[in-house]
Order: structure tokens, then C-alpha cells, then sequence
């Protein structure tokens, strides 16, 4: 009796810490989620002072580095092996470097609000990337939450009319391709995964991936210290500590404690505060256009994680 009544204790004591662990989880992925999504406007008003390879690249390098500072004094080893450089290198560029350049170009041409919510297909572009790459099945839905993630962008466009949309052209094209890069890197850490601590690799893939953006920001551009404003300022703090720093580490925390399905799916909270956010701060538009391209952007993500 009494070991029957220890087993239930026990068996009491881990649910309530599984339970504890998933109310955790869900805290640092809401603090990642406004993290990333206040970051559209905050990028969007950072490019009229600063040119967006620049703006990108320094904050990253610099977040890069904080992070390999928190890895190391949380006690996680630095060292790269050798047959593990190739692997890094490949997601850096893939998720990093194309995703921050593409992403801040497009922002030129963009509002903040449906530079986010182009950005957000990438889960769909992911999951039918998984077919030919990781074998997976292309099933029904997967093909239907590719058409969504198609309609999104349509929407905005046939919202904005002919002619804008056509202005807006360059930067549609740039922030799908942003998109489709990030999701190839993620299929392809899938299939030849970086063996590293988390907040190692992370911190090593930012700091590699954002350095080439440093270098074509000073070739190319010319950001200027004097240009930038308070609010300039804070901007490129905002991006240093809060995106690079304090919403990866609790990114990392939820994907520790939660499912990977109900983790992707909690980010889609980033597009939402992204849209709102720059229709409050930047007063851009929030008609009829840009809430039926988020629908069917988020529709498509949630079909595109359940299957």
C-alpha cells in the first residue's frame, strides 16, 4: 500500500513538473514572440536613418557576440570541431546572411506590417521543402497551405491596386525569396544538423552569417554615425539585445520545454504584433488587404505544422 501511494506521489510530482515545464515554455516563447514581432517596425523606422546591410550587420555581429559571451559564462564550450565548419558555414548563409540582406532590402519598398507577413510563409516553403530533401510525404495539406502562403502576398497586391502593387514588386520578390532561403536552411539543418551547444550555435551562425553583411555594408554603403537620432539609436539596441540576445535564449528555453509543433505554432503571434505594431507606431495601413493576407498566411502556417 504504501508503495503504491509513494508511485502516486511520484507519478503527482512529475506531472506537476511537466506542467510547470509547459507554462514556462509558454511564457519565453510569448516573450520571443513580442520580441521579434516589435522588430518590423522598429527596422522599418531604423532603415530611413541607416542603410539596411549596415543596420543588419552590426547588430547582429554585435548580438552575435554577446551570445557567445552568455554560452560561455553559462558554461558551454566555444570550440568549433573541424567536420563541423562546412555544416555552420552552409546555415549561416543560408539562414542568416541571405535572410538578413533579402529582409532588409525588401524593407525599402515594404511597409513593416506586409514585410512581416511575407516573411511568415517560410513554414510552408519549409514544409514542402521536407519532400525532396528529407523524403517526407507532399500531402494534400501541405499543397493547400502552399496555395495560402501564395495568397497572402496576392491579397496584398490586389488590395493595394495595380500600380501600387507593381511599386511594391521588388520587395514582394526579395521578402518570398528571404523566406524560401530560411526555410531551405531549415530543411537542410534537418538533414546535416550543427552539433553544437544551442546558444553556441546560434551565436557562432549570427556572428558568421551577419560579418559578410559588416564587410558589403562598408563597401557598399556609407552609414553615417552622426545620422543617427535617439530613437536611431535605440533602435539598434533594440535589435542588439532584445532580437539577438534575449529572444533567441528564450526561443531556445521554449523549444526545450515545449512540442516543436505547438513552438511553430506560437510563433505565429510574430506576424500578428508585426502587422498591428506598425499600424500603431508607423500608422501604415491596416484595411481589408492586409488582414486577409495575415489570415491566409496564418491559415497556411497552421495546415502546413499539422501535417
Amino acid at each position: 500500500m504504501t508503495a503504491l501511494n509513494d508511485g502516486r506521489a511520484t507519478s503527482r510530482n512529475a506531472t506537476n513538473a511537466a506542467g510547470s515545464r509547459g507554462r514556462g515554455g509558454l511564457v519565453f516563447l510569448l516573450i520571443t514572440s513580442v520580441g521579434w514581432g516589435l522588430n518590423w517596425p522598429v527596422m522599418k523606422h531604423l532603415l530611413t536613418e541607416w542603410p539596411p546591410l549596415s543596420a543588419r550587420g552590426l547588430s547582429g555581429v554585435v548580438g552575435g557576440a554577446l551570445l557567445l559571451i552568455i554560452a560561455m559564462v553559462g558554461g558551454q564550450s566555444l570550440r568549433v570541431p573541424r567536420d563541423q565548419w562546412g555544416r555552420l558555414l552552409l546555415s549561416s548563409l543560408l539562414n542568416i546572411s541571405s535572410w538578413m540582406t533579402l529582409m532588409g532590402l525588401a524593407l525599402l519598398w515594404l511597409p513593416a506590417s506586409e514585410g512581416a507577413v511575407i516573411a511568415y510563409t517560410m513554414p510552408v516553403w519549409a514544409s514542402v521543402l521536407a519532400w525532396p530533401i528529407l523524403g517526407e510525404r507532399l500531402t494534400l495539406l501541405r499543397v493547400i497551405s502552399l496555395l495560402l502562403a501564395f495568397g497572402g502576398p496576392l491579397a496584398l497586391m490586389g488590395g493595394n491596386g495595380v500600380a501600387a502593387s507593381m511599386e511594391k514588386l521588388p520587395g514582394i520578390i526579395l521578402a518570398m525569396a528571404g523566406a524560401f532561403l530560411f526555410a531551405l536552411g531549415t530543411v537542410v539543418a534537418k538533414r546535416l544538423p550543427v552539433r553544437l551547444p544551442a546558444i553556441t550555435s546560434a551565436a557562432w551562425q549570427i556572428t558568421v552569417g551577419c560579418l559578410p553583411l559588416v564587410a558589403a555594408g562598408l563597401l557598399l554603403e556609407d552609414p553615417q554615425i552622426s545620422a543617427l537620432s535617439a530613437v536611431g539609436w535605440a533602435s539598434l539596441v533594440y535589435m542588439t539585445l532584445i532580437v539577438f540576445c534575449l529572444s533567441y535564449v528564450t526561443w531556445f528555453a521554449a523549444l526545450a520545454r515545449l512540442p516543436a509543433s505547438v513552438a511553430a505554432i506560437g510563433t505565429l503571434l510574430v506576424p500578428v504584433i508585426g502587422v498591428v505594431a506598425s499600424a500603431v507606431f508607423l500608422h501604415e495601413p491596416l484595411g481589408a488587404g492586409q488582414i486577409t493576407a495575415l489570415v491566409m498566411t496564418v491559415a497556411g502556417v497552421v495546415l502546413a505544422t499539422r501535417s
